[in-house]
């Protein structure tokens, strides 16, 4: 089972002194085109402040994260796992996953990234700040940059085998790898839906806080529970399981995506 995950906005800083070493990541293949946004980010970075703000789409706030990108190439690393942070990692709760879990969640866990494409999470990367929707300078948009101009629709389903792809992405990340023909039939998508009774009547919405901790909580259930489904239908049944109450959609033609929805009352 390949599970791909978003990264997180907020990230923790810190690491040790070991710089980033490009060639010690995971999916090598994607090493050049990890290196050209790297370059174009740290380039915009180290230039005018106001540009690096407009373009990064960051407040005032948060102007200290051009200088951290600016310095990326020397910053101290972490391993990826770590890195991340917020209310779906937490809910993860990678570190405090049992031995067998974390190893399970270091050969599944794959999180989609503006600047590395992807990484598994123990790849050791710097705290940065570039989102999937930014528009670099000199390459555009980067979710069309990693679609369209990159190796990753081959790295993707290379990396998830004959498996299951459980994917959990937002839609910005889902833009840079959508799935197709066969590896499509076996992807699952998940939306969480919160219920609330209002008079009598059952309504429900998609609430951000509901929607990142229950997909955080699901695949650490997931893990510690050490199940691996070979595909949609077997992993709508174990989740139910697992106490889920989940509605799956079959698509309706081939090459398409199941489309499961988790339905919460409370976190």
């Amino acid at each position: 089972m390949l599970v791909l995950l978003p990264p997180s906005e907020g990230k923790a800083t810190g690491g040790s002194r070991s710089p980033l070493d490009l060639g010690s990541l995971s999916l090598p293949r994607l090493g050049e085109a990890r290196a050209e946004v790297l370059d174009e980010l740290v380039a915009l970075c180290s230039g005018d402040e106001a540009k690096a703000a407009e373009v990064l789409g960051l407040s005032e706030g948060l102007r200290g994260e051009i200088a951290k990108n600016a310095a990326l190439r020397e910053a101290g690393t972490r391993p990826a796992g770590e890195i991340y942070t917020g209310v779906l990692y937490d809910a993860l709760g990678l570190v405090t996953l049992p031995d067998a879990a974390r190893r399970r969640a270091a050969r599944s866990l794959l999180v989609f990234s503006g600047l590395w494409g992807a990484v598994r999470i123990g790849d050791r990367i710097p705290s940065y700040r570039c989102s999937m929707g930014v528009r670099l300078p000199g390459l555009g948009a980067l979710g069309t940059y990693w679609r369209t101009r990159t190796p990753l629709a081959d790295v993707v389903p290379e990396a998830a085998g004959n498996g299951l792809v459980l994917d959990l992405r937002s839609a910005a990340y889902a833009a840079a790898w959508k799935p197709k023909g066969e590896v499509a039939e076996r992807t699952a998508t998940v939306r969480v839906l919160q219920s609330k009774v209002v008079a009598g009547v059952e309504k429900r919405s998609v609430v951000s806080h509901f929607n990142k901790a229950t997909k955080g909580r699901l695949v650490r259930d997931l893990l510690i529970a050490g199940v691996t489904p070979s595909g949609p239908g077997e992993l709508v049944e174990a989740l139910r399981e697992l106490g889920y109450a989940v509605e799956a959609t079959a698509p309706e033609r081939a090459g398409r995506a199941w489309a499961l929805d988790v339905v919460v009352t409370e976190l």
